[in-house]
């Protein structure tokens, strides 16, 4: 009986088995950092979008759309769910997330993305930053896409920050981002 009782104590007590760690981070300037977990079904939810690319404008479609589903997920196990699109809406909230938190954990997710090898046609690139406004700049994630594996063609830029979790990122051409392109234009 002993046994028994140790075992549904463990049985209850023990972690599920989840899919993949990520330490996020939140509050502006990743001042804070949460760690979630992508179970299975989760990952398994993001890999279907990308079952159906077959060029790497599809790719840059499904990991958009990737991007805002691993926003979301990561909301329901940190205060990031209180986030909404740019800095205004949000101030003040636990959870908030400006552009270099966002194109923190955007580029984590691209990285996992990688990692499972769900990415066939691009690279990921380090974050790129852009003048924003007067006073500051305005960060986002950066991908490559590649031919045969070798040579690097045009950068793109995918940004979060613009919406709120669940939403996909915007897709711009580096050149556009540079030049100030945002999703309502």
């Amino acid at each position: 009986m002993r046994l028994g009782s140790l075992f549904l104590l463990l049985l209850c007590c023990a972690r599920p088995s989840y899919g993949e760690e990520l330490s996020i981070c939140y509050n502006y300037g990743c001042a804070s950092r949460a760690t979630v977990y992508m179970r299975g079904a989760e990952l398994s939810q993001i890999r279907m979008l990308f079952s159906w690319v077959e060029s790497a404008e599809d790719e840059r479609k499904a990991i958009a759309q990737a991007i805002g589903q691993f926003i979301a997920f990561s909301g329901r196990q940190s205060p990031t769910f209180r986030d909404h699109g740019g800095n205004l809406a949000d101030e003040g909230e636990d959870g908030r997330m400006d552009c270099i938190d966002h194109a923190h954990n955007a580029t984590l997710y691209l990285k996992l993305m990688e990692e499972h090898g769900w990415l066939k046609f691009h690279k990921i690139l380090e974050p790129v930053s852009r003048p924003y406004q007067i006073i500051s700049s305005h960060w986002a994630a950066r991908i490559a896409e590649h031919e045969n594996g070798l040579e690097f063609v045009p950068e793109y830029v995918l940004d979060s920050w613009f919406f709120n979790p669940g939403h996909p990122a915007a897709i711009f051409t580096l050149i556009e981002w540079k030049s100030g392109a945002e999703p309502h234009d």
